[in-house]
């Protein structure tokens, strides 16, 4: 199996969110008939609604300064899926994914034959059992997985980690994890089971009572993390961009202290190293150019709010603002935070089913904004060709509202562009 055609054949199975389906049975019978990948080293799960792929990578790089041989998964990708698994930071090849899924692939499709699942694992159960036996294969000391949705029964939580996270939890994903924000702290809180060390980043009253009872309930203690970095790393400067990412590296810093706990060598050192030096693709990442170009998935209102506060510190030049977003997203809510920061509004629709048309966005755009500054675009493409046009050299491009939108225009500009790696 080639590399195009193990994506090929994933791709078919659905798209990756309209086609979930949250349940551990699947993942653990496919793990099982797999010879329990999960099983061959320790790991750390991270679940929450915003910061939880930040806090992921930047416990990836304290491992990796500690000489930790470590495996990373993490979700989505932007422009090729072998970002999701990486081993001592470097994703794998295609040569090895291609191997991997095929394998998965004849697994699968022999259980099915046998009756032992009704139908095909999903995409992300399909890509969570790759990255598990990619794990075993390279022998890694340590996996970090990131949830890719809710924590109860998402596929990550077959691999029954020994050290938990819950990072800042808010309102998303309201159609699989519940219409308010206590039945969504529900889902992530059920992570928590007897025996786990968990770290818990800020949460609202409420999310942070249902965390408390569920740690009742498993006989745990929680580790609360702030919003200021511990007393012992109050100097250090957090190589990703953005208030918002103390938090994040908080419970990283929290994460590695666990870790060291359990037995790994991680040192104060180390943990400084890591936190300084992570980065994170598509999360407030700066490109060189006339104009710059910032991409930051802020993709719900919670991630809106903290893309507003670092435009409105950080940011004192013209910006041109690219939107694009799901269709299920919160649109109106996340426009009135965001677009009172552009100078110029490009909006455009994804090659997505579940993304929002131009017509929808331009619905959302705030009462007071001139909308003679909201433009239209029928592709990235053509969004990135109206804002080179509109956009000064002195000024900046702003990519927001999802990840699938920063994938499609970093790829048509070329991956090869220089990064800057602080503000």
């Amino acid at each position: 199996m080639s590399f195009d055609e193990a994506l090929a054949y994933l791709l078919s199975l659905g798209p990756e969110t309209l086609t979930i389906k949250l349940g551990l049975r699947n993942t653990e019978t496919l793990l099982s008939a797999l010879g329990d990948p999960h099983k061959e080293f320790p790991s750390v799960q991270i679940a929450g609604t915003n910061g939880k792929g930040s806090t992921a990578v930047i416990l990836d790089s304290i491992c990796r300064a500690s000489g930790i041989r470590t495996g990373l998964f993490t979700s989505p990708h932007l422009i090729s899926i072998t970002e999701r698994i990486k081993i001592c930071g470097e994703q794998i090849s295609e040569a090895v994914f291609a191997k991997l899924t095929q394998q998965v692939r004849a697994t699968a499709e022999e259980l099915t034959r046998q009756g032992q699942l009704d139908t095909l694992p999903t995409f992300f159960e399909h890509v969570t059992a790759i990255a598990l036996l990619a794990f075993r294969e390279a022998k890694v000391e340590l996996a970090i997985l990131e949830t890719g949705l809710g924590g109860r029964l998402d596929s990550t939580t077959a691999a029954r980690a020994d050290i938990v996270a819950i990072t800042p939890v808010a309102m998303d994903h309201q159609k699989y994890l519940g219409d308010t924000l206590s039945e969504i702290a529900a889902e992530k809180a059920a992570i928590i089971r007897p025996g786990v060390i968990i770290v818990v980043s800020p949460q609202d009253e409420l999310v942070r009572e249902i965390i408390v009872r569920q740690c009742e309930r498993a006989g745990v203690e929680p580790r609360f993390t702030t919003r200021e970095l511990p007393d012992s790393y109050h100097n250090i400067s957090v190589g990703l961009r953005g208030r918002h990412q103390i938090v994040n590296a908080s419970a990283a810093i929290g994460l590695a202290e666990a870790l060291r706990e359990r037995g790994f060598a991680i040192t104060h050192a180390a943990i400084i190293r890591g936190v300084e030096t992570a980065t994170h693709p598509g999360r407030l990442e700066l490109w060189r150019g006339k104009p710059q170009f910032l991409f930051d998935g802020a993709h719900n209102p919670a991630a809106a709010r903290a893309l507003r506060v670092y435009l409105a510190e950080f940011v004192i030049q013209p910006i041109t603002m690219i939107f694009a977003a799901m269709k299920d997203k919160e649109l109106t809510e996340m426009a009135a935070t965001l677009f009172p920061k552009a100078d110029e509004l490009i909006l455009t629709k994804l090659d997505n089913p579940r993304a929002a048309t131009v017509e929808m966005l331009m619905s959302a755009v705030p009462a007071g904004f001139d909308k003679a500054k909201a433009r239209p675009a029928s592709s990235a493409q053509e969004a990135v060709k109206i804002a080179r046009a509109v956009t000064p050299p002195d000024g900046l491009v702003c990519v927001t509202g999802s990840l699938y939108l920063i994938g499609a225009i970093q790829e048509g500009l070329g991956e090869g562009r220089a990064r800057i790696s602080r503000p």
